[in-house]
């Protein structure tokens, strides 16, 4: 099944937790701290696959977590780290942020990667806090919470050319003819509701990749019918073959139908618009269809329009094979132009970094936010006094406390840092 769009879970491993310990030997009576540190935690990594043509993997499951890191041991043995998790994706996959919509990275070439929601770092033993002041720490810190959010994937999917119309005009039975592709075909209106790839040979080692974008109708920009589903897969194409039904069986004009759709795409993107275009007018095993294409070459001609245009029947094959050799002439011209991605280069969600603080009023208590802060209160012990007492130390080294003073924060006040609540006090 053919899925484009798709919402998921992401969170990077929980680090380890570091450990106290001391070291416990016979005629060492003052062994010194020797607690190891936990293991970083798994990160969430997107890899293309070209093999893969869908996101229906992730329709059934929507939640996923890297393995979390090992706590640390005594006689200074760390935890091992957490194993990566890494999805796989098609190529052509665009990544967003769903909170914000922000676009995070657009993958696109074969095996490229990308780090979504990074593990936490592991904890750190009380060996490391070793000091000539402090020589036996009896605290340690916990592992930091792993990265984690929604995202949102979409697929536009990677082809040479893209064949685009109306409904009913042909695509599906020329993408059938002309590759191994095998589209359902049948006289009614959206009978393609999902885009069909297939792979053409023109001969020679030419070979391209055509994408059967479902019929557009007037109003696809704003997503009427199918809209902006498909819309988004012609983007990536080179070339734009424009099939048109020459019969005119529909009951509609072939002038009429070759300006609505151009139209269309130039209100979704106007560089489509400027897209290489080659216009197929379909059905010439019909009698009627040499009057409407002699009629179209005249507006064309009337207009200044210089897309080249071939009569051909998808059903009898006339004409089927110029069009191919066109196609594959018109890409070696083009073959020099890369596919424009969505962004012009992808962007690595980044790791925590210390950083400031921000302090502001939530209805009745005073909310600090910063990544470094809250970092150091989600790897707090808080049923360790020690630990607790460093965190204290931390906040006056920060300029914390004077902060909040300066903010308005009184005796009492209830502050809150990541998931944890502290009661202000002067002492």
């Amino acid at each position: 099944m053919f899925y484009d769009t798709t919402k998921i879970y992401v969170k990077g491993g929980d680090g380890g937790n570091g450990v106290v310990s001391f070291r416990r030997e016979k005629y060492v009576p003052e062994g010194g701290p020797n607690g190891g540190d936990g293991g970083k935690g798994g990160d969430v990594i997107l890899e293309t696959d070209p093999g893969l043509r869908t996101l229906v993997d992730f329709r059934y499951s929507r939640h996923y977590k890297a393995e979390r890191g090992q706590h640390g041991q005594g006689k200074n043995k760390h935890g091992r780290n957490g194993r990566d998790l890494v999805l796989r994706v098609p190529m052509g996959t665009v990544v967003k942020d769903a909170e914000t919509g922000q676009v995070l990275g657009d993958l696109v070439e074969e095996g490229q990667r990308m780090v979504v929601a990074r593990g936490g770092r592991g904890g750190r033993g009380n060996a490391r806090f070793a000091t000539a002041k402090n020589k036996a720490p009896a605290f340690a810190e916990k592992g930091e919470p792993g990265e984690e959010r929604w995202l949102e994937l979409e697929l536009k999917l990677l082809a040479d050319v893209g064949l685009v119309g109306f409904p009913n005009v042909g695509k599906s039975t020329l993408i059938s003819r002309i590759s191994a592709a095998k589209p359902k075909i049948a006289d009614y209106p959206f009978t393609t509701i999902t885009p069909n790839l297939g792979v053409v040979s023109a001969g020679e080692g030419r070979s391209f990749v055509v994408a059967d974008i479902p019929g557009l109708i007037e109003g696809a920009h704003e997503g009427t019918g199918l809209g902006h589903q498909f819309l988004r897969h012609v983007e990536r194409t080179r070339l734009l073959v424009h099939v048109l039904d020459g019969a005119q069986l529909e009951g509609r004009d072939i002038i009429e139908d070759f300006q609505v759709i151009n139209r269309e795409l130039q209100y979704y993107n106007p560089e489509l618009a400027k897209r290489e275009q080659i216009v197929a007018v379909n059905k010439a095993d019909l009698p009627q269809t040499e009057e409407h294409y002699r009629r179209f070459q005249e507006y064309l001609a009337d207009q200044g329009i210089e897309f080249p245009v071939v009569k051909i029947s998808a059903v009898s094959g006339e004409g089927v094979d110029i069009l191919v050799n066109l196609i594959a002439d018109k890409l070696e011209q083009i073959e020099e132009e890369p596919v424009q991605p969505v962004i012009e280069e992808v962007k690595i969600v980044e790791g925590p970094q210390e950083e400031g603080f921000n302090i502001e009023r939530v209805e009745d208590c005073w909310v600090v936010t910063g990544k470094g802060i809250e970092r150091q209160v989600a790897m707090t012990d808080f049923n360790n006094e020690e630990a607790v007492k460093r965190l204290q130390h931390i906040f006056k080294v920060k300029g914390l406390d004077e902060a909040l003073r300066e903010h308005g924060v009184e005796e009492g006040d209830t502050v809150k840092i990541g998931d944890m609540e502290f009661e202000f006090t002067e002492q």
